[in-house]
């Protein structure tokens, strides 16, 4: 199932503003519209906010997220929460993709037991499915834009600081953000508008440049968003495609024409000068470990009810381990294993220093060395590559379909050998990677894209 609780007092809420509307009081262009959220992110109802877990089932934060006054007073109704990888895949080494205690095992719509990738799997599927007009998805390392890609739909993940975090159940304070799914550019970036914006209980906003003068990100929606970029191709990274991603590069090698047809100037060879060193370094897994050591105690001791009164990640591992339902020792508590065993948070004096060794990966090494060396306004590559070095850095990525596994494909099956994770009709995307704040002209360029290609509308189900 695609959705993990639903809200009963929707039908009232889509009466009320069915009222608004008649008296001619509409909050917004997505008034009357349905969303439905993952379940990291907080209403202050009836409806649970657990990560996908039982442990947190019972609990009840003491203010709703920012993100869902946003959307309530936007006009939206909120559907229910979706369904997601259990604690945004950050509890186990063995478990897979789309799986919840709460809501079992999830998967995408275009081959049988299709892994939906994840953090934000039920966002993606049920926005593919048409279950929603569009869903809220969060990330910290390629959660929105892997399963976007996954299930032929887009997905805007913000520059961290852009949609505010306050009261969603953290992983990294330096990398998490909230963004929008949808099937389209311009649906995404409606809903975009409509959760972004400054927000005093979360400070990474307040480094935003726009204050409460938002771009308008539907008007960035042209098809001459490629008209002068320069966008570039990290040929390192593409390396790391392997053998079994020929469709993917071959697609890719594709796109750059249309892209190249749609007024853009490609600039081949623009690597991330560190990548190597990255993948190779345990330091940025230690930050999220430290973050999120940090960010859960504190979520913790903010909550209004807490029923088995939790106060750290100890206390969560102890209740997961000895709960049947979590399937322990099946899906083991290894991420959390590890994250403590380092015994590291972020106020701790070894942190600082090594977050910033870390940000030189997706900074002078990156992917901001690389859009400052060559002067460029983009890096483009396949979304299934895209999302690590952004997250380092809190950058933007807009993932848009590119086409899907070809008839021949030998099928690969995930690591605990349940899902499928390429066959033949499984979709994938090209992701369009900028500088903080550069939503608006990703927006332009994706949409270009996207227009010029209508890949989504070419992909059919094939079960």
């Amino acid at each position: 199932m695609t959705i993990v609780q639903m809200n009963e007092d929707a039908v009232e809420i889509a009466k009320q503003l069915d009222l608004e509307r008649e008296a001619k009081k509409m909050r917004g262009p997505l008034h009357g519209m349905p969303v439905l959220i993952k379940d990291m992110i907080a209403t202050h109802d009836g409806m649970e906010t657990t990560s996908g877990s039982w442990t947190l089932f019972g609990t009840k934060p003491s203010a709703e997220s920012t993100v869902a006054v946003k959307l309530r007073e936007k006009g939206l109704i909120i559907l229910g929460k979706t369904s997601m990888s259990e604690w945004a895949n950050f509890r186990s080494l063995n478990s897979s993709n789309g799986w919840c205690a709460r809501n079992g095992q999830l998967y995408g719509g275009y081959y049988p037991r299709q892994d939906p990738s994840g953090s934000s799997s039920g966002s993606a599927v049920a926005t593919d499915l048409a279950l929603s007009l569009f869903a809220i998805g969060t990330e910290t390392v390629g959660s929105i834009v892997l399963p976007s890609e996954r299930n032929n739909i887009v997905g805007i993940k913000p520059t961290v600081g852009l949609t505010s975090r306050y009261m969603v159940i953290p992983l990294s304070e330096r990398q998490d953000t909230v963004g929008p799914m949808a099937m389209t550019v311009k649906e995404a970036a409606m809903l975009l508008q409509a959760i972004a914006g400054p927000d005093p209980k979360d400070n990474y906003t307040l480094a935003s440049p726009f204050g409460d003068k938002l771009p308008n990100y539907s008007a960035a929606c042209k098809m001459s968003g490629l008209e002068g970029k320069r966008i570039g191709i990290p040929r390192n990274v593409l390396d790391y495609l392997g053998a079994s991603g020929a469709p993917v590069l071959s697609a890719f090698e594709a796109a750059t024409s249309v892209i190249r047809n749609a007024g853009a100037t490609i600039v081949d060879n623009t690597n991330f000068t560190a990548y190597s060193d990255f993948l190779k370094s345990p330091e940025p897994a230690l930050v999220e470990a430290a973050d999120f050591t940090s960010g859960i105690a504190a979520y913790l001791a903010s909550l209004e009810k807490n029923p088995n009164n939790f106060r750290n990640l100890k206390d969560i591992r102890s209740y997961t381990q000895n709960d049947s339902y979590e399937e322990y020792p099946s899906r083991d508590t290894g991420v959390w294993d590890e994250v403590i065993a380092a015994g590291i948070n972020n106020t701790s004096p070894a942190f600082w220093p090594m977050y910033q060794r870390t940000l030189y990966f997706g900074e002078e090494g990156g992917l901001l060395g690389a859009l400052s060396r060559n002067n460029l306004d983009a890096v483009i590559l396949p979304t299934l590559i895209a999302s690590d070095i952004p997250a380092v850095v809190g950058t933007p990525i807009i993932t848009v379909p590119l086409g899907a596994y070809p008839d021949g494909t030998p099928i690969e099956y995930n690591a605990r050998g349940n899902l499928i994770q390429k066959a033949p009709g499984i979709p994938f995307g090209i992701s369009f990677l900028g500088p903080k704040w550069s939503e608006e002209a990703l927006i332009g360029m994706a949409y270009a894209f996207e227009q010029r290609t209508l890949v989504r509308h070419q992909l059919g189900r094939r079960y």
